[in-house]
């Protein structure tokens, strides 16, 4: 099984936030990301940005 990974695009810059996807899940303004071995975690005013499929990486970005 292949999970995915989620970083915050910021400045240019890419941050990891967590690995091991496993769930997100969008709601408004808010995600909530589920990983394999920490349960879920909930970031506040941030979209998607953008989704590689080929590398697993799912990019965020502050909500406007």
């Amino acid at each position: 099984m292949c999970q995915t990974s989620v970083l915050m695009e910021k400045d240019g810059q890419e941050e990891l936030l967590l690995e091991n996807v496993t769930g997100l899940e969008v709601t408004g303004k808010n995600i909530t990301i589920t990983t394999l071995f920490e349960g879920a975690a909930e970031y506040q005013n941030v979209a998607i940005k953008r989704i590689d499929f080929s590398g697993g990486k799912v990019f965020l970005q502050q909500a406007a």
